[in-house]
Order: C-alpha cells, then sequence, then structure tokens
C-alpha cells in the first residue's frame, strides 16, 4: 500500500514538472518567434481626435482604438519627428532628424528624386533579417525609381505616392477652398461656391500604384478605405500561413483631405456639415484600424504588436475639416495672429495620439507620460527583432522598449522640434523640448483659420514654457526668474552640442529637391489627366 502511494506520489509530482516544462517551452517559444509589426500612421490627426484622450467629450468617434488603448498602452507626450508628411515620415523609417537623413520638407508632384539612396530604412533592415514587409497608403518619399516602396525596403506596396489632394479625383474630397474634379465639366462644378486654391492639382490624376505600376488614375477616393483594407487582411492572413514574420505599414490619409459618405450627384455640397465629414472620415479610419486589429488577433494575436500614431498635427487653415489639437491651443501664437498646428512646433503641430497594442507583453489599460517621437519606432522595432542598426551612422531615436514592455517611463531627455514650413530655414532645430520645459527660438508664418499667418519673430533669449503648468503655451516664464535662466542655459547648451553633432556627422545625407514635369507619375500621357485603369 505504502508502495503505492509513494509511485502515485511520484507520478504526479514528474505529471507536474512535465506540465510546467511545456507551459515553459511554449512561453519561451512565443518570446523567441520574431514577433510582427503593424505600424499604422494617421496623416494629419491630432491629438484631441482621439477619443480617449478626451473622455469627457463624449464624442465616440474611435471605438476601436479607444478599445487598443483599454487591451494596451495610450501615450500621453508622443510627438511626430516633424510638423509636415515627407520629414515626418523619413524620420520615422530612418531614426534620425531631416537635418541628417536629408528631408527637410514635402516633396512634390514633379519630384525627380525622394529620400535620400544613402539611407538605410526600417523595412530595409527588417527584410535582411527574414521578415516580410508591405506597405498600404501615402508614401511621399519620392515615387520615382529607385526612390519608390519597394525599391527602399517592401516587398509588396499598394497606395498613393503623395498626399490624397496632390492630384485631381472625380469626385474630390473635402476641401478649403474645394478642389475641381478632374473632368472641370461635371456635375461636380455645379457644386462649387469657392475659387480653387494654389494647392489643387489638376493637370494630373491622383494615381493608385500597386507595387511600381499605376493600377488607376484617378482613383476612386472613396473605394480607396476598401481597397486598403482587403490589401492589409490579406497581408495579414497571408504571412500566418508562410509562418514567416512580417512588417506591415500603413499609412492613411484619411484626414489630409477628409471624405464622408457620396453625396447624391444633384445634392449642392452645403447640406453636408462640416464637422460630420471629419467625424465621418475619422470613423472610417477608425474601423479600418479595427478591422485590422481583429484580423491580427485572429491570426497571432500573442506575437504582434500594433503601434498607431500620426505624422503631424492637424491642418488648421482647413477650419471645419481639420482636427483637434485638444488641450494644446499654443495661445501665445493664436493671440497674436497665426496657426498653432500642422507645419508649426506649437504642440498642436507635433503631439499626436498614439496607441500600442500587444497582448501578454503590453500590460493593459496603461498610460505614459514619458516623452517620445515617432523616431523611436526604428530603434524599437529594430531592437524587438534583434537586429543591429548599421555602425556607420548616427541616430536621433531611442529603444523605447523598456517603456513598452516593462512600465518605464524615462524617454528622450531633450527633444527637438525642426522647422517644417512655418518659420525659420526647413529643418532647423528651433525648438526644444526637456521634462517639463520648452523652448522657441523662433515663432510665427503659419496661416490659420481664416488667412491670418501671425509674423515670424525671432527670439534670444529664446521664449520658455513650463507645460506642466501652461500646456496651452500661452505664458512664456519671466526671463529673469531662476526657473528660466536655469533651464535656459541647459537647452542652448545642449542645442550647440547637437548642432556640433550633426555639423561633424560624415553620414548626413542630402535630399535632391528638384523637379521636372515629366517626373509626374502618368499611366497614359495620351489621355487627359494620364487616365487609365487596369482594375477589374
Amino acid at each position: 500500500m505504502a508502495v503505492g502511494l509513494t509511485q502515485l506520489l511520484v507520478s504526479g509530482v514528474l505529471l507536474c514538472e512535465l506540465l510546467l516544462h511545456s507551459v515553459s517551452q511554449h512561453e519561451a517559444n512565443v518570446h523567441s518567434k520574431k514577433p510582427n509589426f503593424i505600424i499604422i500612421l494617421a496623416d494629419d490627426i491630432g491629438w484631441g481626435d482621439l477619443d480617449a484622450n478626451q473622455p469627457e467629450e463624449r464624442a465616440n468617434n474611435t471605438p476601436y482604438l479607444n478599445l487598443m488603448a483599454q487591451q494596451g498602452l495610450r501615450f500621453t507626450d508622443f510627438h511626430s519627428p516633424a510638423s509636415t508628411c515627407s520629414p515626418s515620415r523619413a524620420a520615422i523609417l530612418t531614426g534620425r532628424y531631416g537635418l541628417r537623413n536629408g528631408v527637410t520638407h514635402n516633396f512634390a508632384v514633379n519630384s525627380v528624386a525622394g529620400l535620400p539612396l544613402s539611407e538605410v530604412t526600417l523595412p530595409q533592415l527588417l527584410k535582411k533579417a527574414g521578415y516580410y514587409t508591405a506597405m498600404i497608403g501615402k508614401w511621399h518619399l519620392g515615387h520615382n525609381e529607385p526612390y519608390s516602396p519597394t525599391n527602399r525596403g517592401f516587398d509588396y506596396y499598394l497606395g498613393i505616392p503623395y498626399s490624397n489632394d496632390m492630384g485631381c479625383t472625380d469626385i474630390p474630397g473635402y476641401n478649403l477652398p474645394q478642389c475641381l474634379p478632374c473632368d472641370p465639366s461635371g456635375p461636380q462644378v455645379i457644386r462649387l461656391k469657392r475659387s480653387v486654391h494654389g494647392g489643387c492639382y489638376s493637370k494630373v490624376g491622383l494615381p493608385l500604384i500597386e507595387n511600381s505600376s499605376i493600377v488607376e488614375q484617378p482613383l476612386d477616393l472613396w473605394k480607396l478605405t476598401e481597397q486598403y483594407k482587403s490589401a492589409a487582411l490579406r497581408i495579414i492572413r497571408n504571412a500566418r500561413e508562410r509562418g514567416q514574420p512580417y512588417f506591415l505599414y500603413i499609412a492613411l490619409a484619411h484626414m489630409h483631405v477628409p471624405l464622408a459618405p457620396p453625396l447624391s450627384p444633384d445634392a449642392p455640397i452645403t447640406t453636408t456639415h462640416a464637422d460630420g465629414v471629419y467625424a465621418a472620415s475619422l470613423q472610417e479610419l477608425d474601423s479600418l484600424v479595427g478591422a485590422v486589429k481583429v484580423t491580427s488577433d485572429d491570426t497571432d494575436k500573442n506575437n504582434t504588436l500594433i503601434w498607431f500614431t500620426g505624422d503631424n498635427g492637424p491642418w488648421e487653415q482647413k477650419c471645419q475639416y481639420a482636427g483637434s489639437v485638444g488641450p494644446f491651443a499654443g495661445k501665445w501664437q493664436t493671440s497674436k495672429g497665426g496657426g498653432s498646428a500642422k507645419q508649426t512646433t506649437w504642440e498642436g503641430g507635433h503631439r499626436v495620439p498614439t496607441v500600442a497594442y500587444w497582448p501578454g507583453r503590453i500590460p493593459a489599460n496603461t498610460s505614459s507620460p514619458a516623452l517620445l517621437s515617432g523616431m523611436d519606432v526604428f530603434p524599437t522595432l529594430l531592437s524587438l527583432a534583434g537586429v543591429t542598426p548599421p555602425s556607420d551612422r548616427r541616430y536621433d531615436g531611442i529603444d523605447a522598449t523598456n517603456i513598452l514592455l516593462h512600465h518605464e517611463q524615462t524617454g528622450h531627455e531633450f527633444l527637438f522640434h525642426p522647422n517644417s514650413g512655418a518659420a525659420g530655414r526647413y529643418g532647423d532645430l528651433q525648438t526644444v523640448r526637456t521634462g517639463r520645459h520648452k523652448a522657441f527660438y523662433i515663432t510665427g508664418a503659419a496661416e490659420a483659420c481664416g488667412g491670418g499667418t501671425g509674423l515670424q519673430q525671432l527670439h534670444d533669449p529664446p521664449l520658455i514654457f513650463d507645460l506642466e503648468r501652461d500646456e496651452a503655451e500661452e505664458t512664456p516664464l519671466q526671463a529673469e526668474s531662476p526657473e528660466y535662466q536655469a533651464v535656459a542655459e541647459r537647452i542652448t547648451r545642449k542645442r550647440e552640442e547637437l548642432l556640433w553633432d550633426i555639423a561633424t556627422d560624415k553620414s548626413v545625407s542630402t535630399a535632391d529637391y528638384s523637379t521636372d514635369k515629366s517626373a509626374a507619375p502618368c499611366c497614359d500621357p495620351r489621355r487627359a489627366v494620364c487616365r487609365c485603369s487596369t482594375l477589374g
């Protein structure tokens, strides 16, 4: 009897050990697999557009992003690397300021080049490490070979080469002033109540590109979300079948020129409420995010990081078609005229809604006040993938792995915000953040709703704001105060050090911003606006 009991106990212990070993082995296998990455970049989205950032507003425009925040990590002090399109995207994919990677302002429809070929991109490095790499959406880093996405590290690409208002469409999105459709004789023209502005492009249709071929020109803006969603879900499902880790970069331009449910041909444009237009476009973007999340959860839930963020703040001059900066109003600037969102270095221009989601790895329903930037995506994903970046260049992003996974809250000690099309020379680092303080060496010159720009002003000594006490950036510190003196000394010294570091950096690239009419993407030059379609 005693022998039998002993054998039973031994068998039980062995079974428990076997089960524990199986569980630990499973966890080890999960953690040893290379993780999948989905980066979702929203164009011109405001910090206040994410419901979770302003729950008191009860807007309910972003239910899927709210769910991601509840099940993941919401960043409250996350910033785009620049306050306009091309420089922000270049910095995200290289981990370097525009003064290093060469991209300091936007590329044009007729641009002959793009992100300098000397720059090494995130998808190139992940692809070398065995990842399947795909991009969907707005590229804006050069559309001609060899600058196109499939020549910069992506195995697959479907999207538009630049912003969704940089080419005509048969039914344009909502703009202010409104852009003409490709066919100026169509019924749309009757509905237009405003003059066409200089930002409209009418000679070339907006192309939809798959890999290196134009498949539709002009594309149908109103079908684009479904085309993007179909491609994204296919990529995620196919990656599971291949058993290959993947990097999927989705760059959505919904908020750049908002869309709403299509109008009937005889409906005047004034019958659609402007607030409803922006909200409808935001909801459509959120729905696409939700579809991606659901499909990712169904395929490889515990091994996929989804990271949502923005390329810059809302385009304030679009008035009712622009997003919300939340409390970051830049009141010092707005009280003197001019804008304080996109293209500026006020908080509204670069503080963007950001959520990270990774079940089992990122603690649920958490938030982080760490000072971070879109440049940090580059070193963080490489670290998580076990990839070492090239050592022949200097980087400005930091590895945020411990912030994502281990509750650490230490981000950048100093973060610089480059001039992005408003005041000053493109790319110059004339705004500096450290801790709760932010210093401006230059302000003004961005267009606000209504057309005012405000005077460009240089500040020496700089304006310094305490963002903990004054998130609206309304009242700068007194230059005579001890607090100001201590902060100004630290910021000035660090800025001088960084500028010297960049000046002596042998890996600095220079972008070619030359243009040529023949460089515009054109499917069929024999037809008006290059019209063609290979879609079924």
